[in-house]
Formats: C-alpha cells, sequence, structure tokens
C-alpha cells in the first residue's frame, strides 16, 4: 500500500503554559501598552529585552511589532531615503525589498548559489553601488560571514541583518544578528518563536538605536525601555525623529519570554528533524541536496532541495504528486508568485534585469516547513514520499 502523511504543515506547538498564565497576567491587569506602567515596574517589553539583548550580546535591543517594521526602521535610523539604493538577495521573501520601498528606496539585488545563500562574487561586484546592504538570510541558509564582511567593510558598506529564519543560528559561534551594525528579527508565528506578530532590532550603535526608539513611537518615554542609551544621545534626536510607531506590547513579550529560555532547546530539535529529511533524501535521482558550511551553525526550521535543470511541468508534477500523499512543497520557481513564493522578478516595484545564473537555480527551488508538531518518524515517512515521488518523474520523464 501507498504510504501517505497525514499530518499538518502549518500546525505550531502550543503556547508554553508559562507563556499563557503570563499572558492570562497582562490582560487581567488592562495594562497591554508597553508605556503603561505602575511605578517603577519593568514591565513584559522591557524584561523581554533586557532577556534577549542577553541572548545575543547586542548593547541595545528594540521590541517591535513585525520584522518587516525592524528591517524599515533599521534603515530610516540609518538614514536611507527616497532614491537610495540598498543591496539586497535576490533569493528572499517579500516582506525584505518591501522594507527597502517602503522608506522609498531602490532594491539593487545580488544573485544566488546553488548553497541558497548570497553570491559573494556578485556582491563584489556589485558593492559600489549602494552605501547599505539589507542580507537576507534567507531560510536559513548563511553565507560566509567572514568573507562577506569583508567585502562590505573594505567599501565602507553598512550591513544589516534579515535574520527571521536565523534566531538562534550562528557563524563561527558569532550569532546571527551580531556581525552587521544592525540585526532584525521576526517572531511572526513561523519562525522561532511564535507570537503571531512582532521582532526585534538589535545594535551596538547608540545613535542608531535612540533613532529607533523615537521611531518607533516612545513619545519621549525612552527612559522606560529595556536597553536605552543615555539621555544625551536621545537630545539630539528626538525633535527630528517621526514617529512611525511599531511598539511591542506586553501580551506579546509575555508570551515570548518563556520562548526564549526555552529557544535553543527548540533549535536542537528542529535540526534534528531536518537531519532526517536530510539524510533521507540524498541520494534521491535528479534532487540536490543543499550541504552546510561546517562553519555555520544553522536552524533547521525548513529544508530546500534543488531540481535543478527540470522544465516547469516536471516540478509542479512532483508537488501535486507529494501533495496528493499529504506532502507540502513550496516551488520558488513558478511564472507567478503562490503564497509566499515570490521571487525578485514579481515585485514590479523594484527595477530588476535577469541574472541567468540566479535565475537557473531560484527556478530549481522546492521549499518545505518542519515544524516541531513533527516526529522524527513523521519527517522519516515524508523524505521517503519526496524520495519516491521525485524518483518516479525522473525515471519517467526524464531531466
Amino acid at each position: 500500500m501507498t504510504e501517505r502523511f497525514t499530518g499538518n504543515f502549518t500546525q505550531q506547538e502550543p503556547i508554553p503554559e508559562e507563556g499563557i498564565a503570563a499572558a492570562l497576567d497582562v490582560l487581567r491587569s488592562g495594562r497591554l501598552h508597553r508605556y503603561n506602567l505602575v511605578g517603577e515596574e519593568a514591565g513584559a517589553v522591557a524584561s523581554l529585552e533586557r532577556e534577549f539583548a542577553e541572548y545575543t550580546g547586542a548593547r541595545y535591543v528594540l521590541a517591535v511589532t513585525s520584522g518587516g517594521y525592524a528591517m524599515a526602521t533599521a534603515l530610516r535610523a540609518l538614514g536611507v531615503g527616497p532614491g537610495d539604493k540598498v543591496l539586497t538577495n535576490a533569493f528572499t521573501l517579500a516582506p525584505v525589498p518591501g522594507s527597502i520601498a517602503s522608506v522609498g528606496a531602490v532594491p539593487v539585488f545580488v544573485g544566488v548559489t546553488e548553497a541558497l545563500t548570497i553570491d559573494l562574487e556578485d556582491l563584489a561586484a556589485k558593492v559600489g553601488e549602494a552605501k547599505v546592504l539589507m542580507l537576507s538570510h534567507m531560510r536559513g541558509h548563511l553565507a560566509d560571514m567572514d568573507a562577506l564582511m569583508a567585502i562590505c567593510d573594505a567599501a565602507g558598506v553598512t550591513v544589516v541583518e534579515d535574520c527571521a529564519h536565523t534566531m538562534g543560528a550562528t557563524w563561527r559561534g558569532i550569532p546571527s544578528g551580531r556581525w552587521g551594525k544592525i540585526g532584525c528579527y521576526s517572531t511572526q508565528t513561523y519562525k522561532h518563536m511564535n507570537s503571531g506578530e512582532g521582532g526585534f532590532l538589535i545594535t551596538d550603535d547608540e545613535m542608531v538605536m535612540a533613532r529607533a526608539v523615537m521611531l518607533s513611537g516612545s513619545y519621549m518615554l525612552y527612559g522606560r525601555h529595556g536597553t536605552v542609551p543615555p539621555a544625551e544621545v536621545f537630545e539630539q534626536v528626538k525633535y527630528d525623529t517621526p514617529n512611525v510607531s511599531g511598539r511591542m506590547d506586553h501580551l506579546r513579550a509575555a508570551i515570548l519570554r518563556p520562548q526564549l529560555r526555552a529557544l535553543d532547546a527548540q533549535c536542537e530539535k528542529w535540526n534534528a528533524r531536518y537531519r532526517v529529511v536530510q539524510e533521507g533524501l540524498r541520494g534521491t535521482p535528479g534532487l540536490t541536496v543543499v550541504e552546510r558550511a561546517e562553519a555555520e551553525r544553522y536552524v533547521g526550521s525548513s529544508i530546500q532541495f534543488l531540481l535543478l535543470d527540470w522544465d516547469g511541468g516536471r516540478i509542479a508534477d512532483v508537488l501535486k504528486r507529494c501533495l496528493a500523499r499529504g506532502v507540502e512543497l513550496k516551488w520558488f520557481g513558478g511564472a507567478e508568485p503562490v503564497g509566499f513564493t515570490s521571487r525578485y522578478d514579481s515585485w514590479r516595484y523594484a527595477p530588476s534585469s535577469p541574472m541567468p545564473a540566479s535565475d537557473r537555480i531560484l527556478r530549481g527551488i522546492v521549499d518545505m516547513r518542519l515544524p516541531l508538531t513533527f516526529s522524527l518518524e513523521d519527517c522519516a515517512q515524508i523524505a521517503r514520499i519526496i524520495r519516491a515521488e521525485v524518483g518516479a518523474v525522473y525515471q519517467a520523464q526524464g531531466v
């Protein structure tokens, strides 16, 4: 009998009981706004900021409403504005170029390698076109950060890291988000901590953080933040920085604090599942496994593989056959966006030119979530189904 997977690819684990209890305390208090505090109490948001600073080693942390808001705020805090060019990955998700466009700037797309990381040769060729790189660690794949920073530092390019898929990951022991001047994270439901929507901005730069706090809508209450630059720094920016409100509230912070304490253990669980699927797919005819660098400590909350040089009809056939057996795959090579799978040439607000080498890779990227509600046995079954269906299409039709 042909086996069929019956799990749900969008079902997350429940919020920890400690988080539920803390959220109920916030709800009973009625004090959800981050500045709605009694006396000298810190509040859940400021406490979370301190705890995330300790976790990442950053000097300053700002808790905000989303990862996309964190990225746009980072650009504004750096002074990026209308007409400025910002380098970014061709392989990323729409909120990344969206954050660039939201401040009136123009994305300059940099290619992707078969490791699904930013193409450093292409970056070196384009690095003189902008003063900022919005680096997307797309789907949790970290580039050689030593080499990347050498390219950007030599050109005077400031790096902002989009760490939506790399919270808990490191390159050579240094956390994702700590290589560039600013790191941006997401706590949207499908990320590594779940508050529905939410995010963080981290930096060691006191002027950047002062501007970011003012941008977030501090109403001159910046002293109530968990990690905050000296008051004299705010004096330099507080009357010249617009309020673009995007504060995190106590309810989301209460939910996130216990998740942060469990984050490293959760990352290990994701990686165990990732390894089971990766090993199950290895050696499948026509399928390329994406190998990880030794210096990278990744977080395998999703997995990608390549069907390089397959035509679109055959890839669509693989997706259809897998779905019929309960396995939901996403494809970044389709002519039109489906769900989140848009490409750089899908975003008509952002000018682009074809990149043949990258386009070949993008046409072959197949993506799958790995929620922690899956067991290791589930992951082994999923790998068997994908292997069988890729193999069947490969043998029947050839590539």
